[in-house]
């Protein structure tokens, strides 16, 4: 199949982005994440409390929490989107992941009152983690909401070959091409290799014994489509007994996430993500490595068949509060890990200004992501109008 110039690819990729947005209200919020940061921008952010200045996810909704497996095959519950981190203000990551979880309810047909219960949940659960960091975010075994038990079920019990089959097809060692895969040119493919070849120790992945067998241009993933995106299939080892290992190749542009002022952060922003998820999600962190395609930024990273996403697209009524409750404690967990004990104190502190004795949840919060899920909602319709119509939902 013949290469795909990037100049088609653009267009191709927007049309696709609008698409997935337009597929449920949920989706748009997923795709949509500068609506976020520009009602934060409005003035909107400054009811909000201000916490320390820690590594912060940025686009912390909750397709981007799952399932994320470190070099060694353990597995935890940790952020698995890192493109928007940046030191900043962690209210903005419990505010983000509140409104996505309140999309979710109503995609699931819950009441109102559930969402209300929804965001009181987040509040205990991530204040839970900056009480007892060390018992925040139950391990697997004792878990017994559904929607995460049932997925880390399936990411334990996952091999290379679900990966391959999920991602590739199948375990052929080639790439397929067609409507997600698109041909490299050339040019494209010798720079993909050489970013291999100079990073692979870091990668862990077999040293010398390592060899780039297909590679090729990704469609995958929302408010990511339009930026370089590669699939990398590498043999590990000796041909006779060799393994496979899929890598992506991910461009990283300047954060739009706010960030606190007079802080040190890397300038260049593959850098910055690799920092940030190091922080964030040390599983994950691990497996990542900062390089530049042709002088522009980009992340590879090593895929696991264990990295899932916890999907909360239908949920009961019980699994939405109990799994808000979970999630802002993974959270916690993230933000927390970064603080010493009298900035815990703080922080905690300040998390319960205007907070009632009542099953509310804090007038920031509540007030924030009401506000945002009607923003988003009347955006979500416009959407449509302007770039579904019905013939673009698949």
């Amino acid at each position: 199949m013949q290469a795909v110039e990037p100049s088609r690819r653009m267009a191709v990729l927007e049309q696709q982005r609008r698409v997935k947005m337009a597929r449920s209200a949920h989706a748009y919020v997923r795709g949509n994440t500068l609506q976020f940061y520009e009602w934060l921008a409005s003035g909107s952010g400054d009811k909000l409390p201000q916490g320390p200045a820690v590594w912060i996810c940025g686009d912390c909704h909750a397709g981007n929490l799952g399932p994320v497996a470190n070099a060694e095959g353990r597995v935890e519950i940790q952020i698995r989107d890192l493109d928007q981190t940046v030191v900043g203000n962690p209210a903005h990551d419990l505010v983000r992941l509140g409104l996505s979880l309140a999309t979710a309810a109503r995609g699931s047909d819950l009441p109102g009152v559930t969402t209300a219960l929804m965001l009181e949940q987040m509040v205990l659960g991530y204040g839970q983690a900056l009480s007892a960091p060390r018992k925040a975010a139950a391990d697997h075994e004792a878990v017994e909401l559904r929607p995460i038990r049932l997925t880390m079920r399936a990411a334990l019990s996952r091999k290379w070959r679900h990966l391959a089959e999920e991602r590739i097809e199948d375990e052929t060692p080639v790439i397929p091409l067609g409507d997600r895969f698109w041909a490299l040119t050339d040019e494209e493919r010798a720079e993909v290799e050489r970013i291999v070849k100079e990073a692979k120790s870091d990668l862990l992945l077999g040293g010398n014994k390592l060899r780039v067998l297909d590679a090729a241009y990704w469609m995958k993933g929302c408010s990511s489509l339009g930026k370089l995106r590669f699939a990398v299939l590498v043999g590990v080892g000796k041909k006779q007994d060799q393994c496979y290992r899929l890598l992506d190749i991910k461009e990283a542009v300047t954060a739009a996430a706010p960030m606190k002022r007079a802080v040190e952060m890397p300038g260049d922003n593959a850098a910055r993500v690799v920092a940030g998820a190091k922080a964030l999600s040390p599983y994950l962190g691990d497996r990542m490595v900062a390089a530049h395609f042709k002088n522009r930024p980009v992340v590879m990273r090593a895929l696991m068949p264990q990295d899932l996403k916890v999907e909360v697209d239908r949920l009961t009524r019980e699994e939405a509060v109990a799994t808000a409750h979970y999630l802002a404690s993974v959270v916690g967990k993230a933000h927390v890990r970064q603080m010493d004990t009298a900035t815990r104190k703080r922080w905690k502190a300040e998390l319960g200004r205007n907070r009632s004795k009542s099953l509310d949840a804090p007038g920031w919060l509540w007030q924030s992501v009401v506000e945002l899920v009607a923003e988003h909602e009347a955006a979500y319709l416009e959407h449509c109008r302007r770039y579904a119509l019905g013939d673009c939902i698949r």
